[in-house]
Formats: structure tokens, sequence, C-alpha cells
């Protein structure tokens, strides 16, 4: 079994981003874009051979981390409200292709991925994950893979040694002290990517650096800050329990449909 999980709106937004430089008007923006968008679901259709599919929508803007953290997201720029409204369209052109859309009213996609993939890998089955957000990477594991369409490239446990010089089961931890600036989240004051990486390289984990003694300068600045620390980190880490309300039977791909 081949699990295919598009990370629908990274991928459109990116498709629509570039139609938008070539074209004058928004509605010739949108149809380039939906082109676009059915190349590219025709290419990964081919390219992974997938027996299920399913490319998740955003559907909840307030979940639980607006909750938490009211700051969370603050600032990000919105989706262009004429891409926001032409999104059924996407929707009907990734169904004409056989793959069906998941969005939920109360939690984020990258939840609604996380448990797909994470639901499936405990038994054993693989998924690929289509996205360029690396905040998937705390994912990986040997059943689960994130696919760059944009770079034609996989983010793997070897990249991700090779960009933060750490471990995939230690990246929520980094980003818990560094804080994701995409996302609003603060870290730890004044602990930046290289003094991260050089606490979790000593001490394994947060909580085995929170438990130490403290006798050095970022130690101590860590342990000052605890709370801020778990908030970050309980920003950061996905969610892999949601309860998806139905069975991989209905996300399993007919490429009959596709003609």
């Amino acid at each position: 079994m081949q699990l295919l999980i598009i990370d629908a709106l990274n991928l459109i937004r990116r498709l629509y981003a570039v139609q938008e430089q070539r074209h004058q008007t928004d509605n010739a923006a949108l149809a380039a874009t939906s082109v676009a968008l059915t190349h590219a679901g025709k290419r990964l259709l081919h390219q992974f051979k997938p027996s299920h599919v399913v490319a998740v929508f955003d559907g909840a803007p307030i979940g639980f981390r607006h909750h938490l953290y009211p700051d969370y997201k603050a600032g990000r720029k919105p989706m262009p409200a004429a891409l926001a409204h032409y999104l059924p369209q996407l929707q009907q052109d990734l169904w004409q292709l056989g793959i069906d859309a998941l969005l939920s009213d109360t939690d984020e996609a990258d939840d609604l991925i996380a448990t797909l993939a994470r639901t499936l890998s405990r038994h054993g089955k693989h998924s690929t994950i289509v996205s360029t957000d690396q905040g998937f990477c705390q994912l990986l594991n040997p059943h689960i893979q994130i696919w760059d369409h944009f770079k034609q490239g996989y983010f793997d446990a070897q990249r991700v040694q090779q960009q933060y010089g750490l471990k995939v089961t230690q990246l929520v931890d980094y980003w818990a002290l560094t804080g994701v600036s995409g996302s609003q989240i603060k870290g730890v004051p004044g602990i930046g990517p290289k003094r991260a990486q050089a606490l979790l390289q000593r001490w394994e984990t947060l909580d085995r650096l929170l438990a130490s003694p403290g006798e050095r300068k970022e130690e101590n600045t860590v342990i000052i800050h605890k709370d801020q620390a778990l908030l970050a980190r309980q920003l950061v880490k996905l969610v892999d329990d949601i309860e998806l309300g139905f069975n991989l039977q209905d996300i399993r791909y007919h490429s009959s449909t596709s003609g």
C-alpha cells in the first residue's frame, strides 16, 4: 500500500504565485493555476503510482493553537481573495483526477496529514507527503517520506542531519528553543539555531536540558524561560490522533476516474 498525501494549499499557493507573476488579470492567473495544478496532480500520480491518495486542505482558521497562543500565525499574509473564491474549482480539478479533498472545521491540515501518515506508519504502511513545509520533517521514519514537488527531491533524515545537525526526533525540541518565525511562535530569547543545536547535541532532549543544573549561561536561559519553551513545543508538535471520520477505502485511487 502507498498513500499519497498532498498538502493542497502549500502546492496551490505556490503554483498561483508563479501564475500571478505571469498574467495581468486574476481570471487569467486562476485559469493558469487550474492547468498547472492538473499537470502537477497527473505528474505526482504517475511518479508515485499510489494505491490511495488525498489532498488535505486547511478548513480551520481558528484551531487549538490559536486558543493556546492568540498570536499564532498573526501577521501571516492572507490568501488572495480571488484564489480563496476559486478553491472549489481547484478541488474539482483534483477530483477529476481521482484525488479527493479532506478538510476539517476544527483541525489544521498539518495535523490531519500527521494523523493520516502516522496511523498508516503504525501498521507498517507507507505514505508520501507532498509539501515544502519542513515542519513535516518531524514525522520522518522508514514508512513516511516527504517530497518537495518544486525541487523534485526528498526531505529525509540525512537532509535533516545536514541542515540542522540533529536527528529527526530532536526537531520539535529544536523548534521549541528557536521558535518558528513564520508562525509567530517565539522560542527562548537569545537561543538561535547554533545554540539550540549545541544544547540538544549535549542534552539530547529539551526535557533533559530543563532538568539539568543550568551551569552554563545558555542552559540557565532555557530553564528561566521553561514555560515559553514548553508552550512553543506544544505549538510546533503535530497532532497525530485526530478522529478522521472515514476509512482508507474512501480514498482509494482509481486511475479510471482521471480519464
